[in-house]
């Protein structure tokens, strides 16, 4: 009996293809629900175009377009076209008629998407929902010609079916144009809507143009602000740190090294010759094995190694961060606020993986006093909109105490309450993201931690403006207040005592008792430069001795520095002020090239070696931030120092393998 339940249960097994599986669990793609189908259906194609174009080097200008069909309810055509470079006509109908076909899955680098799944999950979506077919155009030159393919993607085979293939005229040099019929609902009004997303995806986006035309015709344009590309990121190999056992193995059997010692140094990243000879004595593995007949036992005690021996952390050329500036820019461009904060921590490591974490805060302006602070999450520049609850950046807000920085919060925990944005960035070779849809990071600890740490310095920075502000409009009025009754006080009391008029100056400095620092920024729009003046001001009774460091972006040129610094390091200027005596007014001038105007609003000042409690206009001076800067550099000059010397190694064993052939 058990025998022949067996035989029958063994003939219903048979193999599922990966686009049946997300064909019967389209949820997991972002399709389980009609009103975020249409934002997955154009997240997906906006992704593709912007990562084609920037592959290429093109400033992206998209047009994206949802043309409803009047005969059947909540139906659309998706449309959307791109200048990038087109593709060959061999591969159109497998990029977009086939599941888990994709060129970044094994590229080890920042990028959009990686899995293949995204477009052709929208073809498949769409035939799904509507049984017709998508149709793509694509060019890849100016002199080529432009071909029309219309195709089902068979979910059996997991492959391509061609119904129609053409060769038409096409005015644009080059690029690819998309058409997918799909059903679902589409709200305007809603957080969670098309254009929010295509909003928020153009402030980390700030070199794309895109055109969006709704499906009841309104067009609006979210324009780029500025013509320069983001940094190309660069393709890494695995890095030691976060390598499993299997993959060793894989790695190992798939080799074209002959030693283990240069397949260490030529398949993992960070690894030089010196400490691949360290990682095989570490191990007790003769530097001289073929790695393909690498044994279990061996392959742990590799693994082993990797954890014993000092490694570099791996190389952050592979991440592409949008970078303080782009983030002002593209938040302003978006946004109505009094003031935004930036900044950007230095790259981090999980398992193995390179990630930079970016953040900023928009404050006043028309955020809502009296409700929770919106949140703005990315990730690879791309906006998260769903799922805000389950993520690990949501946590990372949610964990800091928001009172100390001036807003409400029930508890000391959760979102803040006030006229507050908050915006995070998390740019990585592989962003741990809890499913397949892609809305939310996972929680992983030192990645909560970074979020943490760059929201808190954006938080900080924001409450320290806050309190300057507050502190210096107070002393101008009281100022104002002394400066007018004080004559007036003087000038009677002399006429009822018959005496002279007395000075009032004394008696203001004493009243006031304060270092007051107040600045003009004046911007010349032809030569893009900024010219910065700080007019200190010694309210008190007696002179003073103290430093005073104004910090500077570190993509501005600077010049024309007056008084002379004590020194310029670590974009940081110093200026020692000696012996203002009271009631003196000294300035500082300096100047910063090729920044816009909104690139630089306001100076970040801080003093030191006078009490911060009498002086205006400036913080105390944070030598830990001072010093997070100055190790950040010695890090960066450190990589610079490794490649050199990877480069060198790699051209000594070049010239020994050279010399060796040649004496054979």
């Amino acid at each position: 009996m058990a025998k022949q339940i067996a035989e029958e249960l063994a003939k219903k097994q048979k193999e599922i293809s990966v686009a049946e599986f997300f064909e019967k669990n389209k949820h997991i793609l972002g399709f389980d629900s009609p009103t975020r189908a249409v934002l997955t259906t154009v997240k997906e194609g906006l992704d593709n175009a912007i990562d084609a174009c920037e592959d290429a080097n093109i400033l992206p200008d998209i047009y994206i377009e949802l043309r409803k069909n009047e005969k059947v309810k909540d139906e659309y055509v998706y449309i959307i076209e791109d200048n990038g470079p087109g593709i060959v006509k061999k591969q159109i109908s497998l990029v977009f008629g086939r599941l888990l076909y994709g060129s970044r899955f094994h590229a080890i680098r920042q990028s959009r998407g990686q899995q293949g799944i995204g477009i052709s999950a929208v073809v498949m979506y769409g035939q799904l929902t509507t049984g017709r077919p998508t149709r793509i155009v694509s060019k890849i030159g100016k002199d080529e010609p432009a071909y029309q393919i219309d195709l089902i993607l068979d979910t059996k085979k997991n492959m391509p079916e061609v119904l129609r293939e053409d060769v038409i005229l096409w005015e644009k040099e080059h690029g690819t144009r998309v058409e997918i019929p799909f059903r679902g609902r589409y709200i305007r009004e809603k957080k969670q809507s098309v254009f929010e997303y295509l909003k928020a995806t153009s402030i980390v986006n700030p070199h794309s143009r895109i055109t969006f035309v709704e499906s009841d015709g309104t067009k609006t344009i979210f324009d780029r602000v500025t013509d320069k590309m983001p940094k190309p990121a660069v393709e890494i190999k695995p890095h030691p740190d976060g390598t499993e056992l299997g993959t060793i193995l894989k790695m190992a059997k798939e080799t074209e090294a002959t030693k283990m010692t240069s397949f260490l140094t030529n398949e993992f990243s960070r690894v030089s010759l010196n400490t691949a000879k360290e990682i095989c004595n570490k191990a007790n593995i003769d530097e001289s094995k073929k790695p393909r007949e690498l044994g279990l036992e061996e392959a742990v005690n590799i693994l082993n190694a990797f954890k014993e021996v000092k490694i570099m952390s791996p190389p952050t050329d592979c991440l592409s961060p949008i970078g303080e500036t782009l983030i002002k820019k593209g938040l302003k461009k978006e946004t109505k606020c009094d003031f935004i904060i930036t900044y950007t921590r230095p790259p981090a490591v999980y398992s193995g993986n390179p990630f930079q974490v970016e953040a900023g805060l928009m404050y006043g302006g028309d955020s809502p006093k009296e409700e929770s602070a919106e949140i703005l999450r990315f990730a690879n520049r791309v906006p998260l909109l769903y799922q805000q609850g389950g993520c690990a950046i949501t946590h990372a807000v949610e964990q800091i105490d928001w009172r100390r920085y001036g807003l409400e919060q029930k508890g000391g925990r959760g979102i803040p309450t006030g006229p507050v944005k908050i915006l995070a960035h998390i740019a990585s070779t592989k962003v741990p993201f809890t499913s397949e849809s892609k809305e939310a990071v996972a929680d992983i600890p030192v990645i909560v931690d970074e979020v943490e740490k760059a929201i808190r310095e954006c938080a900080r920075k924001m409450h320290a403006h806050i309190r300057k502000k507050e502190r210096l409009d107070k002393l101008k009025e009281k100022e104002m207040l002394i400066q007018k009754i004080l004559p007036q006080i003087a000038e009677k009391s002399a006429k009822i005592l018959n005496k002279p008029v007395l000075s009032v100056e004394r008696i203001v400095a004493k009243i006031m008792d304060s270092m007051i620092i107040t600045e003009g920024i004046q911007y010349d729009n032809e030569k893009r430069i900024h010219k910065v003046a700080l007019e200190i001001t010694n309210y008190t009774n007696t002179g003073k001795n103290f430093d005073i460091y104004a910090i500077i972006p570190s993509d501005a040129i600077l010049q024309n520095v007056s008084p002379k610094p004590g020194s310029v390091e670590n974009h940081t200027i110093i200026w020692n002020i000696k012996k203002i005596a009271s009631l003196e007014k000294r300035e500082c001038k300096f100047e910063l090239v090729g920044l816009d105007k909104e690139d630089y609003e306001e100076s970040e000042l801080y003093v030191k070696n006078i009490d911060p409690e009498i002086v205006h206009g400036a913080e105390p001076w944070d030598p830990e931030a001072y010093e997070e800067k100055r190790k950040l550099k010695i890090e960066e000059k450190a990589e610079e120092e490794e490649k050199e010397e990877k480069l060198e190694e790699e051209t000594g064993e070049l010239e020994k393998f050279c010399k060796r052939n040649n004496s054979d």
